[in-house]
């Protein structure tokens, strides 16, 4: 097991802490098949009756995946490493969505990218006061990944394409507006929640006392702000990122966010605005994994992937130098016709 993860049991309760705070715990690919492989042993242990997931420091549960060791790896020409990063951490990503046990995820600070790969598709979520969360590949030339889509395809559109194209953070009030959080919890309840999920977890019905847990204990929040700017926005399907990235412009209150959508990689909108309208005609968190890795593979080899990291992560000069440098220039068609080969559930063959 690798040394960035804690894994250890309380009683009936399985506990799986990301350690890795110098790098705000940024899952590296032995972190990834450390959890899966974890969690694969959990689902047959009768032993074990609920699992909890945190991040170790200060800093917050997860900044993301490791993308600058993705970058050098596709820089070398070894892009098959970075496919098969996506490939583990999104079959990471199914197992938690698809795990037959009740998979708590207790977040704080940053919520970020992968982060939201782990976090949003456990059963049960979990985040305290001054969480924020994200989704800020459009500014790497990458997309929204990690199954997110299928998460906030259940939102309103205008405030899932806002929050995905922009990469803005929001707080836990806009978490949970959008549907990517249940519950906040108070940092004084942490040690009493810890220690009421040990005995619950060894409970008949663990899932009946989690839920009651949550329903109990989670605090009255403020109004979403982030979400409350996005329903400014006509309620309606846009056929395009350029349609959508127009209204935003129309609207005088999300002039700050225009001006930031103007600064992200034309390539990664058209991935995420097509990927999400994909995903709420696929219906099925499953195969949006599988739109994901396809697309993954395809983003991963495009220009601005590596100019986009380079430019946030390792420069950090924030000026990347995308290709094409407007959306009116990109022809979309490579990214859609990756996107649209994904069938939809009622399509699939039997």
């Amino acid at each position: 097991m690798t040394e960035h993860l804690e894994i250890s049991t309380d009683g009936h309760l399985g506990r799986i802490r990301l350690n890795r705070p110098q790098a705000i715990n940024a899952l590296s690919l032995d972190m990834i098949t450390g959890i899966a492989a974890v969690l694969s042993d959990w689902r047959s242990d009768p032993a074990i009756g609920a699992v909890l997931v945190e991040g170790a420091g200060e800093k917050g549960f997860c900044a993301g995946g490791d993308v600058r060791a993705v970058r050098e790896a596709v820089l070398a020409g070894r892009a098959e490493e970075a496919d098969h990063y996506f490939a583990t951490e999104y079959r990471m990503n199914a197992l938690i969505a698809g795990y037959p046990k009740p998979l708590i995820a207790l977040t704080h600070g940053a919520v970020m990218g992968g982060g939201i790969g782990i976090a949003g598709h456990c059963q049960f979520r979990l985040t305290q006061p001054g969480a924020r969360f994200a989704m800020p590949e459009s500014a790497i030339g990458f997309f929204a990944d990690v199954g997110v889509n299928a998460i906030l395809a259940r939102a309103p559109l205008n405030r899932a394409l806002l929050f995905l194209l922009s990469g803005v953070s929001v707080g836990p009030s806009d978490a949970l507006a959008l549907g990517l959080a249940d519950c906040v919890v108070s940092t004084e309840w942490l040690g009493a929640l810890r220690r009421d999920l040990t005995v619950v977890a060894g409970a008949r019905r663990p899932q009946d006392a989690i839920e009651w847990l949550v329903r109990t204990q989670g605090l009255d929040m403020d109004a979403a702000p982030f979400c409350t700017q996005a329903d400014l926005l006509p309620v309606e399907e846009w056929d395009s990122p350029a349609a959508f990235l127009a209204a935003v412009r129309l609207v005088p209150q999300l002039a700050d966010i225009a001006a930031l959508l103007a600064t992200r990689s034309p390539g990664a909108l058209a991935a995420t605005f097509y990927a999400q309208m994909e995903a709420r005609r696929l219906k099925d968190t499953a195969r949006v994994l599988d739109l994901d890795l396809r697309l993954a593979r395809l983003m991963v080899r495009r220009g601005d992937f590596a100019e986009g990291v380079r430019a946030v992560l390792v420069d950090k000069d924030q000026s990347p130098r995308w290709a094409p440098a407007h959306l009116a220039e990109l022809d979309p068609d490579p990214i859609r016709a990756v996107i649209e080969a994904v069938p939809a559930k009622d399509d699939a063959p039997a």
